[in-house]
């Protein structure tokens, strides 16, 4: 009996933006696994996009590097602090299968907590930690969870927690995931999809923020299938050719 990970991502753009703040890229790591770097540049729109572009790219060539998670989140720091003057900043999570160390990585400096559920039960991780691209010393909060199934982990950009909530104030994540999975959705793509449309619905289906969800999946295979399978969507709207 092995192991399976399932990797879903959902995202949309803030109501009339023409493009997403948020960035999310993958890569396989040198040593065996995958990593997920998911960045949500400050304000919204193409300024934001090209900040959480800067940190993501950052980040992937170091690990495609052989960069341990932390040391690039910190090179990603001081490269985007150097390069725009520390005047501003976005949010970071690396999500990583790291088979050298059969262990998930979860590197985190966003103010949004990160959701992991065990057979144990639902753990939130909400230690407090900085954005990047501003402060001197800022570094992320690690955690190191054993590779095992079940497993699921859940991250989202501040566009979740803030969704239909007056004056700025923020949803309570572990409500928001156990409302999602109250509607039956368990794996990644369910889930990721649920929590998004939750999200939107709490906007009246005007989302004031750009809102990106991420979910991974450990969970127990048969043995056989060892095909490894990568599905995007993309929606292109008339706006986004123009």
């Amino acid at each position: 009996m092995g192991l399976e990970v399932q990797i879903a991502v959902s995202k949309v753009s803030k109501y009339a933006a023409r493009e997403s703040g948020d960035t999310v890229e993958m890569i396989e790591r040198p040593r065996g696994g995958l990593s997920l770097v998911l960045a949500d540049g400050q304000r919204s729109g193409r300024s934001a996009k090209a900040i959480s572009n800067l940190a993501v790219r950052k980040t992937i060539s170091m690990l495609g590097e052989g960069v341990r998670d932390g040391a690039a989140a910190r090179a990603a720091h001081d490269y985007l602090r150097t390069l725009r003057g520390g005047q501003v900043s976005a949010t970071l999570n690396i999500v990583s299968i790291d088979l050298d160390t059969r262990t998930i990585v979860l590197s985190r400096n966003s103010p949004c907590p990160v959701v992991v559920i065990t057979e144990e039960g639902m753990q939130i991780l909400d230690e407090p930690t900085e954005p990047i691209g501003i402060y001197p010393r800022t570094k992320p909060v690690i955690t190191e969870l054993p590779l095992v199934a079940p497993t699921t982990v859940i991250v989202f950009t501040d566009g979740v927690l803030h969704a239909g909530q007056p004056s700025g104030g923020e949803a309570d994540a572990r409500q928001i995931v156990e409302k999602a999975l109250a509607t039956g959705a368990h794996d990644a793509h369910s889930l990721a999809d649920t929590i998004l449309a939750q999200a939107v619905a709490r906007d009246k289906g005007r989302p004031r923020d750009d809102i990106s969800v991420l979910v991974l999946t450990v969970t127990r295979r048969a043995d056989g299938d060892e095909v490894r399978r990568m599905t995007v969507t993309f929606p292109i709207t008339p706006a986004m050719l123009v």
